[in-house]
């Protein structure tokens, strides 16, 4: 039986779903959905998906300690075994950036890094964060996906307007090195994978101009999963909105196809399509 994951940067639960995030979950047949950017306490983020919820999702949060900043959620057809807010990190494990839940033999997280600004604190923070989170990855044994809004666009083919974007925090090389240390450690681009030598899939696009119409966008939500368990993964796609103002948020699921991955039993079947090269 295949079992699906999709994971999406909501920017805002409240905002998306009203916008249409409840029906889109009403219809996706994602065994787990990672959710980045609730910007929402627990009882508000309960609130905003109370009809998702009554139809029998099950909601693991992690709430961020700064209001209207980060957040982060799973939504599961099946209660996790077990949660774990955070990676052991005094200064990150209360601020809404990782959580993870297990389903039998296989972890899913949901991590949000932020985006950062070249050359300012914030950036600073950025590469602190990222320190820590790839230290606890790189040590992590048994069946793991880590899915979430990485805010880093790992190669030339990540992002439409490369070549302007060399100094911009997202698309420098000590952030693009660091994927590539996630890669070497024994994780791998389940979505590249299945999409090799192509622009995108893109999964951001910004509000401002016409970014979404002419599809200059970024690859930056990314669904990776250990070596053992990669092999699995045959279909992936970013479901990108039909048009602008059927948006609910400035990033489109990413939606990844498992077959015989155990534990993340589910509801629905899927009809993606295979997508391996």
């Amino acid at each position: 039986m295949p079992h699906i994951i999709s994971t999406v940067n909501v920017n805002g639960v409240r905002a998306a779903a009203g916008k249409g995030m409840l029906a889109w979950l009403a219809d996706t047949e994602a065994d787990v959905v990672c959710v980045q950017e609730t910007r929402a306490t627990d009882d508000q983020t309960r609130a905003a998906l109370a009809p998702a919820l009554a139809d029998g999702w099950f909601l693991t949060n992690a709430e961020p300690e700064s209001k209207g900043r980060a957040g982060v959620a799973l939504l599961s057809r099946r209660e996790p075994t077990a949660v774990r807010i955070g990676f052991g990190s005094k200064e990150f494990d209360a601020a809404g950036r990782y959580v993870e839940a297990e389903f039998g033999e296989v972890t899913v997280a949901s991590v949000y890094v932020h985006s950062g600004d070249a050359g300012t604190p914030r950036q600073d923070e950025k590469y602190r964060f990222m320190a820590e989170l790839g230290a606890y990855l790189k040590v992590r044994t048994g069946d793991v996906v880590v899915c979430g809004d990485w805010n880093i666009a790992h190669t030339e083919l990540d992002l439409k307007n490369w070549k302007g974007n060399l100094k911009s925090a997202g698309f420098l090389p000590e952030e693009r090195a660091w994927i590539d240390e996630l890669l070497a450690a024994g994780y791998a681009d389940v979505v590249r994978r299945l999409h090799p030598g192509v622009d995108g899939p893109y999964s951001w696009w910004s509000y401002r101009g016409r970014a979404f119409d002419n599809d200059s966008g970024w690859r930056i939500d990314l669904v990776l999963a250990t070596e053992d368990i990669a092999p699995h993964a045959t279909a992936a796609q970013v479901e990108r909105a039909a048009a602008y103002d059927q948006r609910w948020s400035d990033h489109a699921p990413v939606t990844v196809r498992f077959d015989g991955l155990p534990g993340l039993i589910g509801g629905k079947t899927s009809d993606l399509v295979a997508s391996r090269a």
